[in-house]
């Protein structure tokens, strides 16, 4: 057969196949050789590879070394290599790209596969290909051609992540990367979020899971189709039993598991220490503005991954909210049913127009008001608005509900919530161990550490004591009558006569007190008394020595804790007390740090010595006796006369050294109580929004009832962990105290200090 024979018998379309053949290959070839050139856009440059645009979460870490929460546009905390488990790593592997430890960024095989079932048997996008999507192309849509390009892109793009990263680095970045949904994006919040633990921490069966969410997060869903999830879990096992890295029976055992979430929320409103975190953002932003970066840039909380280290105790945090809900779940049930027969209900003393006057001034404040009035709404069309039923979701203590209401409504049921602040620091180093602003911040946002101010009540009096001591020469022994006491009017620029009264009516007076009794039982006349003798500017320049900030009257009725001071404040200030007479500045902030762990600032202590060792250990002094036989007496013994509905855990029997004062303002409005042990201080308050809302008795309403408990209940979970080493000793005592405390008995010293001399009445005191 001739050649030219042959050549005739070669099918003209086997010409053809061939053709586009190479013509297809070509045709990739340049797609490819375009898009490493820029042809169709841009690809990320050497430095862009080497630090690939990250939004990092700026993350709050307790003084334990835990994370409080974050603050951020996309929930990412990046991990390093060491710190993910080798079971995660094999079941990655195993599922995602079981060649990825051979090939260099393309799979040829898998792409192979996947081309011959056009795509049917998976797109065979390796681990780094879809590293590259996640860092650097956007999803393609349209045509074939535009997709097409995008594969290109995504294959360069994953050669060149390959010769820049290690393999280790690259299954880093990835996992650090992948958007597990619920605000979980990176590994470390995913495994935070749907198991409360670190990554590292993960057995096989929750590594799996997560794994096999990298199909697709949003599908697989374990929030919302567990059953799904658990047999996409299930498949995981299997490849990894595929790929030897467990045995079949280890397989076997763990498919029988069932999914064990333990789902942590990290939204900004979930979480622990919620109100001290809205505080630290508030700081921040203070911060940031006179801190720049090195390029004269401001950092940006949302995006930058800071790490701020603060001073507040996880453990002592939780102890704090959980004992916080305890006590205020079984008070609102108490305060409840006293509401239950009163048509005037929350509001016992206010008539029909005071009532109306303040459900105005509560839907002026609404976020609803300003948004209406931002759009140009009329105030009739907003108030209209308040009367319209809607769909709205409620907080109840049994849990969140739905329900239809009018917004009107809506605020006034919320003004029936008793509301609660505890505030604790270590007096020593004025470190905040706990910041507890209400009782959900989801619902109720106003922070009653630092942000509210209210009547402060008879814990006010132990810096009129100090006054009294320090400027008179005072011992808690001495003696004072307990009968009306009057200031004229005129003095102090009164303008009628001052006679307090003792609460109690007239079987509160009669006889003497020494000063430790009356200030144990809250006797106003005496605090009167000491306060003429002192003069209240010099009780104020105490005060603001003390650290409190806030203005405060020099009038002699501040005696009696007329004035509205905050919880951080008055914590701070009787802190002085515990601390041998030197002020501590409360501190919560320890260091800033940037995200590659560069100090930005670190932060010290601010102190000042306001009174001397004796005089502050006699108020300590004082004060213990509040919790030995006064107002306090309920956190040492049983005695069946207080309210079981609202003591929860009573009796609490503590047997160690606690210097306290309670507070009880006006018709009940307000509830306070100050507990301190030498190195844990903790303040309470408790109360509604409003005034006028409170319990109708003073049994149910006064500080002992309303805020002591929660004290009680937070230091019984405290001392129960020996780890955190609250201390049960006594206060430490001055040597050669020449006060005398022991009131059975005189020093030796007081027979022969008649030369003492007192500063007069009403003499200007330096503390």
């Amino acid at each position: 057969m001739t050649k030219k024979s042959k050549k005739a018998t070669i099918p003209k379309y086997t010409k053809w196949i061939w053709r586009i053949f190479f013509g297809g290959i070509t045709f990739v070839f340049l797609i490819f050789l375009l898009a490493s050139l820029g042809v169709f856009g841009s690809l990320p440059t050497f430095e862009e590879l080497e630090n690939p645009e990250n939004n990092l979460a700026t993350e709050v870490i307790s003084i334990d070394g835990k994370t409080l929460g974050k603050y951020y546009r996309e929930n990412r905390t990046p991990v390093k290599y060491t710190e993910l488990p080798k079971n995660l790593i094999d079941a990655l592997i195993a599922t995602e790209d079981e060649r990825f430890l051979e090939h260099s960024g393309i799979d040829f095989r898998g792409t192979a596969r996947a081309a011959i079932k056009f795509g049917k048997g998976g797109g065979a996008s390796t681990i780094t290909q879809q590293l590259a999507k996640m860092l650097f192309t956007k999803r393609a849509s349209g045509n074939i051609f535009k997709r097409l390009i995008q594969k290109a892109k995504e294959w360069i793009i994953s050669i060149r992540l390959e010769k820049q990263y290690t393999k280790n680095e690259i299954i880093t970045m990835y996992l650090n990367k992948y958007d597990f949904g619920h605000n979980a994006v990176g590994i470390r919040s995913a495994a935070r979020i749907h198991f409360g633990k670190e990554p590292i921490d993960l057995a096989i069966e929750e590594s799996a899971m997560l794994v096999g969410m990298l199909k697709n997060s949003s599908l697989y869903n374990p929030m919302r189709r567990l059953e799904m999830v658990q047999q996409r879990r299930n498949v995981v096992l299997k490849q990894m039993t595929r790929n030897e890295f467990i045995s079949d029976k280890v397989k076997d055992s763990l498919q029988k598991l069932p999914l064990k979430l333990d789902v942590n929320l990290e939204g900004h409103s979930d979480g622990t220490a919620t109100y001290f975190r809205e505080y630290l953002r508030g700081f921040m932003k203070g911060w940031i503005s006179k801190n720049p970066k090195p390029n004269g840039e401001s950092y940006n909380i949302y995006r930058d991954g800071l790490k701020i280290y603060v001073t507040l105790d996880s453990r002592l945090q939780n102890y704090a909210e959980e004992a916080m809900s305890e006590h205020m779940n079984n008070l609102q049930s108490a305060f409840f049913k006293q509401q239950k027969n009163n048509k005037t209900a929350p509001f016992y003393d206010l008539d029909l127009n005071q009532i109306e006057r303040t459900m105005y001034s509560a839907m002026k404040r609404s976020d609803r008001w300003r948004k209406m009035k931002r759009s140009g709404k009329s105030e009739k069309e907003i108030i209209g608005s308040f009367q319209e039923k809607t769909a709205m979701k409620l907080f109840s203590w049994k849990g969140d509900f739905d329900t239809i209401m009018t917004p009107y409504d809506s605020i006034r049921y919320n003004k029936h919530f008793l509301q609660s602040g505890l505030f604790s620091t270590d007096p020593q180093t004025g470190h905040v161990k706990a910041w507890v602003g209400g009782i959900n911040y989801k619902h109720f946002q106003y922070d009653h550490v630092k942000q509210g101010k209210r009547q402060v009540g008879s814990t006010f009096k132990p810096f009129v004591y100090a006054t009294a001591i320090n400027q008179l020469g005072l011992s808690p022994c001495d003696q004072y009558p307990n009968t009306p006491y009057t200031i004229p009017k005129g003095k102090y620029h009164l303008n009628e006569d001052w006679t307090p009264r003792n609460s109690g009516g007239e079987k509160a007076y009669g006889g003497m007190r020494t000063l430790k009794s009356a200030l144990a039982n809250s006797i106003n006349v005496i605090s009167a008394n000491l306060i003429d003798q002192t003069t209240p500017q010099n009780v104020v320049r105490l005060a603001k020595n003390l650290g409190i900030e806030s203005d405060i009257p020099a009038v002699p009725s501040i005696a009696l804790g007329t004035i509205d001071l905050s919880l951080y404040e008055m914590l701070g200030a009787l802190n002085t007390f515990a601390n041998k007479g030197m002020f501590v500045k409360p501190m919560m902030i320890l260091r800033i740090e940037d995200k590659n762990g560069t100090i930005l600032e670190e932060f010290t202590p601010k102190t000042k010595e306001v009174l001397n060792e004796e005089i502050a250990y006699t108020i300590i002094n004082l004060m213990e006796g509040v919790t030995t036989g006064g107002s306090g007496i309920r956190l040492r013994t049983s005695s069946g006369k207080y309210p079981d509905d609202i003591v929860t855990g009573y009796p609490y029997q503590f047997k160690n050294p606690i210097a306290g004062k309670t507070g009880t303002t006006q018709n009940q409005s307000d509830g306070w109580f100050m507990g301190l042990v030498p190195n844990l201080s903790t303040g309470i308050w408790v109360g509604a929004e409003d005034r006028a809302v409170h319990f109708t008795d003073l049994g149910r309403g006064q500080g002992a009832s309303m805020a002591l408990p929660i004290w009680a209940l937070y230091m019984q979970k405290a001392y129960a962990d020996e780890d955190l080493d609250i201390s049960t000793e006594d206060f430490e005592r001055p040597e050669n105290l020449s006060i005398n405390l022991d009131c059975n008995k005189k020093l030796d010293s007081e027979n022969t200090k008649d030369d003492k001399k007192k500063p007069k009445p009403g003499s200007e005191i330096d503390f």
